[in-house]
């Protein structure tokens, strides 16, 4: 037997609601031929008649009643099943894979977060730590659907990276040492390092500014977690360079780390990296969307 369908079973359940052919055929928009054919051939499909026609009223019969009770859960799953889709296509709900460096999650990532909660809270997005570099093989592979990585990156097939926010970046200096109101890479040089490691954008970034003025230092230290570098700046063990944290690093109160400009100056930027968006879904297309709004770029 052929599988039911759903049209012709919502025409019975129609007609069984409203009591007449005519009155089924006004409310689906169809024509009462087009309402008849549909029953002839439900009930021969079933092999068993589904309505008792010649009454003022038409009325279903046993077999009718129980498709009828059946057919109205289906009906709703069904329903269901498309509107999911809609909203999954629409971008209504999801989950997306985002990663980030430590930076941009603590400074920028809570506000993105937030307004993608008020405008879209049917999506799921699953933040995970990714360096640059790991973030866009990540993608590549399909196992990240949006990174937040340093820029420039060297080109990569079916990845897109468009400029997203400018960070600058800073000397981050134990309190008690006493230091310039600009660092110079010179001053900086002589100093015990913290830097990030050497894989890393942020630590190519460092040195190429350290190399323009004839300098390469060592650090004492590398690694790649801002928040501990930040830690070990504090204990007095090194100083860092670092990008700008307008959320904490210029609050009142920070009484253990002096956070003082550079000369030259020096930038972080920030892209938004993705698959084409041809083989992006909605969900993935609706954070983009609420991460350009807070584009700095």
């Amino acid at each position: 037997m052929r599988q039911l369908n759903l049209d012709q079973l919502r025409t019975l359940i129609a007609i069984v609601d409203l009591g007449t052919f005519s009155a089924a055929a006004q409310a689906l928009h169809l024509a009462q031929p087009t309402v008849s054919l549909h029953i002839s051939e439900l009930e021969s499909r079933l092999g068993a008649p589904l309505v008792v026609r010649g009454n003022r009223r038409i009325t279903p019969t046993a077999a009718g009643a129980a498709l009828v009770e059946r057919g109205r859960k289906l009906l709703r799953d069904t329903d269901d099943a498309v509107e999911a889709v809609k909203r999954q296509a629409e971008g209504r709900i999801g989950r997306v894979r985002l990663g980030t460096s430590t930076g941009v999650l603590v400074d920028l990532l809570p506000q993105v977060l937030e307004a993608l909660g008020a405008e879209h809270s049917g999506i799921d997005v699953e933040v995970s730590i990714r360096g640059s570099y790991e973030a866009m093989e990540r993608l590549a592979a399909g196992t990240l659907d949006i990174g937040l990585v340093a820029i420039p990156q060297p080109p990569l097939r079916g990845i897109v990276v468009t400029p997203w926010c400018e960070q600058p970046m800073m000397a981050f200096v134990p309190r008690r040492w006493k230091a310039p109101k600009r660092v110079t890479p010179a001053w900086l040089a002589a100093q015990p390092l913290i830097f990030n490691e050497a894989t890393t954008h942020m630590y190519r970034l460092t040195m190429e500014w350290f190399a323009a003025a004839g300098f390469a230092p060592r650090a004492r230290i590398e690694l790649n977690y801002d928040a501990a570098m930040r830690s070990l700046v504090a204990a007095g063990y090194g100083a860092a360079l670092l990008p700008l944290q307008q959320s904490t690093d210029i609050a009142p109160g920070n009484d253990r780390i002096q956070v003082l400009p550079v000369s030259p100056k020096l930038t972080r930027r920030v892209g938004i990296a993705h698959r084409q968006h041809a083989l992006l879904d909605g969900a993935t297309l609706s954070v983009l969307e609420v991460l350009k709004t807070f584009s700095q770029a």
